[in-house]
């Protein structure tokens, strides 16, 4: 069975690096706010072109905290992509404010950007620009919108570390952003983890207290915050993975080039060629879309190829959100994805004999129930 997804093989060979971490965690016996976190915060930051980095706890709270340092809350509107994981959109309403849903492009799967400025309102405080799947969003639109209304960009790039538009890096398109480190994620820790980026220094002072219980100095609180804090651990097995990010993210593309240049079978929609202008795209996952997706991923695990879903009900059908389930009508594209995507496997560590033969066993399916 080849895997969908195969931590063991990006792991093993850095292990003795990890476990160094691990080691030296142990003997200094300093969990939380100490020296590899303050080292991982210098490098990321470095790496994605911006000035400042703030570790906190998960992806989601990344999000949720760079709104509620903007002072975004009760009835503002945040606008959002309506194809996004759910975590976009609970960081939105757990700070009071509403999202607004634009649908994707179906070309891209990201935010049509060109929707954007007729769901502006007077309460409309932020665009978050969702780079879902790997692939930035048409950020030079986003930020002339944004320009024009005096909005705050957000970028969610729980899934897109180190991909480009125009040359810079995610979590340096925009006001903020918001990473994700969770396992599977292109930089992923050894558990949760998440992290804020923005060249914005007061920001990020105040991102950085509201993160440790609103914290200015110990015992002196001056936002009502919360904690969510990257522990040492996990920023020290960040700050060696980060070291492969940029060659894994190559390999990624690689493979997803690949796949796009020999997966020959008409029932299936590739990603568009755009993707790999520039490392635009760098494939966190490789979607494809396909009618009767379950017979698909049937046929599929059949023949030992390990498949996902990313992500089959539109968040305006799932039952947290029921208010909004009217909404699903102004994004059909967004639920036609739901519908039809399917994830293959693409991660460093797939080896040649396995990228064939997902190709040979792709290219023969027929389709059948």
């Amino acid at each position: 069975m080849i895997p969908y997804l195969n931590l063991k093989v990006i792991h093993e060979p850095i292990r003795e690096e990890l476990d160094e971490v691990y080691r030296t965690v142990m003997d200094n016996s300093w969990y939380i706010m100490g020296s590899y976190l303050e080292k991982f915060e210098y490098d990321f930051a470095k790496f994605c072109g911006a000035k400042y980095c703030v570790g906190v706890g998960n992806g989601l709270d990344a999000l949720r905290i760079i709104l509620q340092a903007y002072g975004i809350g009760q009835g503002d509107e945040v606008i959002v992509s309506g194809n996004t994981f759910i975590a976009s959109v609970l960081a939105i309403t757990y700070v009071g404010a509403v999202p607004v849903f634009i649908d994707a492009q179906k070309e891209t799967y990201t935010m049509d950007t060109s929707l954007i400025e007729a769901k502006i309102t007077s309460k409309t405080k932020a665009i978050m620009a969702v780079h879902i799947y790997g692939r930035t969003v048409d950020m030079d639109k986003v930020n002339k919108i944004a320009r024009k209304y005096n909005l705050k960009v957000i970028e969610d790039a729980a899934q897109a570390h180190g991909a480009k538009f125009q040359g810079k890096r995610t979590g340096n398109l925009g006001d903020a952003a918001g990473f994700s480190f969770y396992p599977g994620k292109n930089l992923g820790a050894l558990g949760d983890g998440g992290a804020i980026v923005t060249n914005d220094k007061e920001l990020s002072e105040k991102m950085r207290a509201i993160s440790n219980y609103g914290s200015k100095g110990k015992y002196h609180h001056s936002y009502k915050g919360c904690n969510s804090r990257l522990d040492e651990l996990q920023a020290g097995f960040l700050s060696v993975k980060l070291k492969y990010l940029e060659a894994w993210n190559k390999e990624r593309i690689r493979i997803a080039r690949l796949y796009n240049e020999n997966i020959n079978n008409f029932r299936l929609i590739l990603p568009s060629e755009d993707s790999f202008l520039e490392e635009r795209n760098v494939f966190h996952i490789y979607p494809v879309l396909v009618e009767n997706r379950e017979n698909f991923r049937k046929y599929l695990e059949q023949n030992g190829v390990g498949t996902n879903v990313h992500y089959p009900i539109p968040i305006t059908e799932q039952e947290a959100y029921a208010e909004w389930k009217q909404m699903t009508e102004d994004i059909p594209n967004t639920k036609r994805i739901c519908a039809e995507e399917i994830s293959i496997p693409l991660y460093p560590g797939l080896t040649e004999w396995e990228i064939e033969k997902i190709i040979e066993i792709i290219n023969q399916y027929k389709g059948e129930a």
